[in-house]
């Protein structure tokens, strides 16, 4: 019997807690505290944060920010996007990435994604492309870099900008290059949720030294570093105290993250063996994939109509970190509230039939999930097939 329902949990311990710290935190907050200088002028944190960020990335420099949506914000200011600018979003993926665009006066332009790496399909960018483009934001999704050749290669042919949004994807790689080598802005959360985290702040990972140095003046209220105003901006400066957090965090990244890869390879063979599960696919393009979220597509071909949300409550109630995926970003109300042209909801969800059945049917799985050892990931398969073989269906297949 399920756990929804009364019966026993197949899981009854909690998982890994997030986020992992330890008296090196401590002992980063203290230097911050004792230096004195609390914020990034005058004080040493956040300039050594960005230099082993940018390391990490292999980007030539990083700029740290408040937030990722300041990030993605941000980028667009740098790249000089204009009230009614477009710019193409892949239409499955947290609403920011959309909503940053209207912020700046652009308009979103949803278009499919791959129904294999769940990311930004490049074969879906001619149909809504047009002269008013200005740029497009793959997102990488769940930490799974985008096909960054084609979609690089489609914006360079049209003088289009590239701003990647990797918000889930610190230390992610593609053909072996971390993603601050591939020649365009890239964008970062440091939200409680993701795989380095201090409960906030963001970054950009910056092509040169020129983009650089506008994105700093930029994030410091338009203020050259000789004090001149130089233009309208805000402050997105962060503390030295959330750098000092980072950059203790950021010394764990890639033992966490070699141990969520080895876990996900269990995961992904275990879940692969129930019926009416579809994985995120994997491109061999992408060498490295933090994994910050094991995302799974009901087959309702197979599984007959199974409620996706409920699917997600039993399996919390079992004891297992597991929520419904993202909807496509023009089912959210948020998205109609900013300039979406002259587009309708069904032309938007005819157009994007993958990220529709996504939004519909996906299952996200944290991280943290994947930092314990093999019974965790025995204890996820188990209650994936219980719950998928009990919950009742209402017959009704894949439209």
């Amino acid at each position: 019997m399920l756990a929804l329902s009364g019966g026993p949990k197949v899981r009854t311990r909690p998982f890994p807690r997030w986020p992992e710290y330890d008296e090196r935190e401590n002992l980063a907050l203290a230097r911050a505290l004792q230096q004195g200088e609390w914020g990034r002028h005058g004080g040493k944190e956040v300039q050594a944060f960005e230099r082993e960020f940018a390391e990490l990335g292999q980007a030539p420099a990083a700029l740290a920010v408040t937030n990722g949506s300041h990030a993605l914000e941000l980028a667009l200011e740098i790249i000089g996007l204009e009230p009614g600018d477009e710019v193409i979003v892949p239409a499955y993926t947290f609403v920011a990435t959309a909503t940053a665009v209207q912020r700046r006066g652009g308009i979103p332009v949803p278009a499919d994604i791959a129904p294999d790496t769940l990311c930004l399909d490049p074969a879906a960018l001619d149909a809504v492309a047009t002269e008013r483009t200005r740029a497009v934001i793959p997102v990488h999704i769940g930490g799974h870099v985008a096909d960054m050749d084609a979609i690089a290669a489609w914006a360079e042919a049209r003088g289009v900008k590239v701003i990647q949004d990797a918000a889930q994807a610190h230390g992610a790689g593609w053909r072996g290059k971390g993603i601050g080598a591939l020649g365009s802005i890239a964008t970062f959360s440091f939200q409680s949720s993701k795989v380095l985290t201090a409960g906030e702040g963001g970054a950009l990972l910056l092509p040169d030294q020129d983009t650089y140095e506008d994105a700093w003046m930029r994030h410091n209220c338009g203020r050259t570093r000789e004090l001149r105003l130089a233009t309208s901006s805000s402050n997105f400066r962060i503390s030295e105290f959330t750098a000092a957090v980072l950059r203790a965090q950021l010394g764990r990244l890639a033992e966490q993250s070699a141990r969520r890869a080895a876990r996900y390879t269990e995961l992904a063979a275990a879940l692969g063996d129930i019926p009416g599960i579809r994985l995120q696919g994997r491109d061999e393009r992408c060498t490295a994939d933090p994994h910050y979220m094991t995302t799974f597509v009901l087959d309702q071909d197979v599984l007959g109509g199974v409620d996706r949300d409920t699917v997600a409550l039993a399996l919390l109630m079992e004891g297992i970190p597991a929520f419904s995926s993202y909807p496509a970003v023009h089912r959210t109300d948020a998205f109609w509230t900013g300039r979406t042209g002259e587009v309708t909801l069904d032309d938007l969800a005819a157009r994007c039939p993958h990220a529709e059945r996504v939004g519909r049917d996906g299952i996200l799985i944290p991280h943290q999930a994947l930092l314990g050892g093999r019974q965790e990931i025995d204890d996820v398969a188990e209650a994936v097939a219980k719950v998928l073989a009990e919950l009742p269906r209402t017959g009704t297949p894949a439209t």
